[in-house]
């Protein structure tokens, strides 16, 4: 088995673009999931070269150095966590992505803020803030069941961390609602 890594690889559509260029290549991909592509067996290099050239112009890209890969399975765990998994996460973000990726956290946490330049925990909050930016602009849920849904341990924790991050407080950035919300792979 191959496993083959995909940066800006952040969404369900995502997923279907790569298996519609994956199929339309002819390849045959095993299990496709955000950021990697699992083949049966490995793919040859001009097989890897098509793919990457038919992925580019589509946002995405091949990753083939480990730091690199480490970075997007990091980020790829933390976007599946807080725009897939509402309210699922019952144990600490470093718990988690030691667990998922194999490695200790301190490692993982340089390896992030090395290549990145920011910290993990800011990009966790960076994409729970986008995800508490669709929440508010679908106006579906109450801002207590957002925080709930989001593990914030109050109201009043969301609402602080919303303006620090965006300027605005949840009920004004709703008044407006002028899209504020950035795309995925630019949190």
């Amino acid at each position: 088995m191959e496993t083959l890594f995909v940066k800006n690889m952040v969404c369900n559509r995502c997923i279907l673009v790569v298996q519609q260029e994956i199929e339309r290549l002819q390849l045959t991909a095993k299990t496709i999931k955000l950021g990697e592509i699992y083949f049966e067996s490995p793919l040859t290099a001009s097989q890897k070269t098509a793919l990457n050239n038919a992925l580019t112009p589509l946002g995405f890209e091949l990753i083939d150095d480990k730091k690199s890969k480490v970075i997007e399975k990091i980020k790829n765990t933390i976007i599946d966590l807080v725009h897939y998994q509402d309210g699922e996460i019952k144990h600490n973000l470093s718990d988690i992505l030691s667990r998922e990726l194999g490695h200790d956290y301190n490692y993982l946490s340089n390896v992030f803020s090395e290549v990145e330049g920011t910290t993990i925990e800011k990009y966790h909050i960076a994409q729970k803030i986008e995800r508490v930016k669709e929440l508010l602009v679908y106006d579906e849920l109450s801002l207590s069941e957002i925080a709930y849904r989001l593990n914030y341990s109050s109201v009043a924790y969301l609402s602080n961390q919303f303006k620090k991050v965006t300027g605005l407080t949840p009920s004004h950035f709703k008044q407006i609602k002028e899209d504020k919300r950035k795309p995925l792979d630019q949190v």
